[in-house]
C-alpha cells in the first residue's frame, strides 16, 4: 500500500464575497488560512484520492468537473475515484453559489435577483481553487510512499448539538433561542462517531488522516477562517507532527451544530467555541490514532450511482405573492426575512425551468474494512445512522456536501405539517423532492453491499500463555 498527502493555500482576499447566507456579504478580515488537503491511496490495483476543501459548498458542477478531468489527465485516477468535500466553513471564500454563468438565458429579473441580491460563486477565485485542488492531488500522488493504514472510530458528545427542537405549540423550530422555556425535546439526535482512516510511513511517522464529523462548520463568525477545523488540525499536528495532513470530510450535520439551544450559558460562537469545538475533536482523533492497529487495509475500491431527483415546485399563489414582496422591496430597499425567501422563489422557479431532476452522486469508496458514502445533500443526522446502522461495513463513515451540493435534504416527517425549519423551506438552494432523503440512504447502502469489507487489522498475539511473573506470586506477608 502507498499513501500520498499535500495541502495548498486557498485563503481570498480582502473584500471577495463570503458566503453562509442568502444576501450578499465580503469578507472583511482574515483569522487563518483557508486549505485544500488531498490525500491519496494506492494498493497497486486501484487508486482513491480525498480532497477536503475549506469551503462552505461547491454547489456549481463546472468545479467537480474540471478538478476531476484534470487529475484523472495528470495522475490516471479515474474520476469516480475520487471524492471532493467542502468542510462547510461559513467563513469561507466565494466558491459557493452558482457561476454567474449558469444564469446567462435566465429573465433579466432573476439575474439581477441571483448576481446582484444573492451569494454567487466568483469566477477567477473559483477557477484558483481548481487549480489548488489539482495541484493538491497531483503533489500527493507523487509524494506516494509505502505505508501501512489504520482506521478506528472515537466518540465525542460534548461538543455537536441538534439544532431543531419541537415545541410546545406542535412545530419543529430551528434555533429556538437559547434556554426557550416552549421547547419539549429536540427533534432529531446527534453522531458522536469520530471516524479516523490513518496513514503511517515505515519509521510510524502520521504522513496524514482523513477525519469524519458530523457539526456544522460554524463556530467562528467573523473573518476567513477554516472554522473549527483550524483547531482540529492544530491539535492532531502538535501531537502527531507538523507535518501531519488532516483531511476533514463533514458527516451528516444538517441539522446539528455547536449551539446548545437548552442551555443559557454564552452562545457558542466565537474563537473560544471555534478552538474548544476543534481541540475535542481534536484530542479524541489522537485518541483512535494511538489506539488503532497499523496494516493491511485491503481492498480498496470504488462505485458510483447517479440519481435524477425532481424538485418541488412552489404553487402558483406563492409565486404571485413572492413577486410582489420582491418588487416592493426592490423599491422601498427593504430586506426582511420574507422578502429573501420570495427571492429565492422566484430564482427557484427558473432553476425549474431550466433543470426540474437533478443529478445527485451518491458514491462508496472503500479503504478494506471502512467504506466512505458520499453524497452533495447537507444531509440530517437521523438519515446518515440510517445508513451506518445497515451498513455491511464495521466500519461506516458518511460524507456529506460531497461531488456537488444540493442543499438540505431533510428525511420525509421533517417535510410534514408537524415537522418544520427553515431546512424545509423550499429556496433556490434546498429544494428536492420529499423521498430524497429515502432514496439517497437506498442508493448508498445499495453501493456498500457490491463491496465487501476488508479485515480490521489485529494488535499483535502472543504464541501461548505465559508463566505467572515471579515477583507476582509472592505475599502476603504480615511480618
Amino acid at each position: 500500500m502507498k499513501a500520498g498527502f499535500h495541502t495548498a493555500d486557498i485563503t481570498p482576499a480582502l473584500g471577495m464575497e463570503a458566503p453562509g447566507g442568502y444576501l450578499k456579504a465580503y469578507v472583511k478580515s482574515i483569522h487563518d488560512s483557508l486549505k485544500v488537503r488531498a490525500a491519496v491511496f494506492e494498493d497497486g490495483r486501484e487508486a482513491l484520492a480525498f480532497l477536503g476543501v475549506d469551503t462552505c459548498y461547491f454547489q456549481s458542477a463546472k468545479i467537480r468537473t474540471e478538478i476531476r478531468r484534470e487529475v484523472e489527465s495528470r495522475c490516471g485516477i479515474p474520476g469516480d475515484h475520487l471524492l471532493i468535500a467542502a468542510s462547510h466553513t461559513h467563513s469561507g471564500g466565494p466558491a459557493s453559489g452558482r457561476l454567474p454563468e449558469e444564469f446567462a438565458d435566465a429573465p433579466e429579473p432573476v439575474k439581477d435577483l441571483a448576481l446582484n441580491h444573492s451569494i454567487c460563486a466568483d469566477p477567477l477565485y473559483s477557477e484558483w481553487v481548481v487549480r489548488q485542488s489539482v495541484t493538491a492531488l497531483c503533489e500527493a500522488h507523487r509524494k506516494r510512499e509505502e505505508a501501512v493504514l489504520s482506521a478506528g472510530s472515537g466518540h465525542e458528545d460534548q461538543v455537536a448539538f441538534n439544532r431543531r427542537f419541537r415545541m410546545t405549540n406542535g412545530r419543529v423550530y430551528t434555533h429556538p433561542g437559547k434556554g426557550n422555556p416552549e421547547i419539549i425535546e429536540p427533534a432529531g439526535p446527534i453522531d458522536p462517531e469520530v471516524g479516523v482512516l490513518a496513514a503511517w510511513n515505515a519509521g510510524g511517522e502520521l504522513l496524514g488522516c482523513l477525519v469524519n464529523y458530523a457539526c456544522h462548520a460554524t463556530t467562528f463568525g467573523a473573518g476567513v477562517s477554516a472554522d473549527y477545523i483550524y483547531y482540529l488540525e492544530r491539535t492532531i499536528q502538535g501531537v502527531m507532527g507538523r507535518d501531519a495532513v488532516v483531511v476533514y470530510l463533514p458527516g451528516a450535520a444538517g441539522d446539528v451544530t455547536q449551539v446548545d439551544n437548552r442551555s443559557r450559558r454564552e452562545r457558542e460562537f466565537g474563537e473560544r467555541s471555534s478552538r474548544f469545538v476543534g481541540t475535542r475533536l481534536g484530542a479524541e482523533v489522537v485518541k483512535v490514532l494511538v489506539t488503532a492497529t497499523p496494516g493491511d487495509l485491503s481492498p480498496l475500491s470504488a462505485a458510483t450511482r447517479v440519481l435524477h431527483l425532481k424538485r418541488r415546485p412552489p404553487s402558483p399563489a406563492r409565486l404571485e405573492a413572492s413577486r410582489k414582496l420582491v418588487e416592493e422591496g426592490l423599491r422601498t430597499g427593504e430586506r426582511s426575512t420574507a422578502w429573501m425567501f420570495a427571492k429565492e422563489l422566484l430564482i427557484l422557479e427558473y432553476l425549474i425551468e431550466k433543470e426540474p431532476e437533478v443529478e445527485v452522486e451518491i458514491q462508496a469508496l472503500q479503504i478494506g474494512p471502512a467504506v466512505l458514502l458520499a453524497n452533495p445533500a447537507e444531509y440530517f443526522c437521523e438519515s446518515g445512522l440510517a445508513i451506518k446502522r445497515d451498513s455491511p461495513f464495521p466500519l461506516t463513515y458518511v460524507v456529506t456536501l460531497a461531488n456537488g451540493c444540493v442543499g438540505y435534504v431533510p428525511p420525509e416527517e421533517a417535510l410534514a405539517p408537524a415537522g418544520g425549519g427553515y431546512e424545509t423551506v423550499l429556496t433556490s438552494y434546498s429544494n428536492l423532492e420529499p423521498a430524497a432523503a429515502g432514496e439517497i440512504a437506498a442508493a448508498s447502502l445499495e453501493l456498500a453491499g457490491q463491496l465487501t469489507p476488508g479485515a480490521v487489522p489485529q494488535p499483535p498475539q502472543i504464541g501461548r500463555p505465559q508463566e505467572p511473573w515471579s515477583y507476582g506470586v509472592l505475599g502476603p506477608e504480615l511480618e
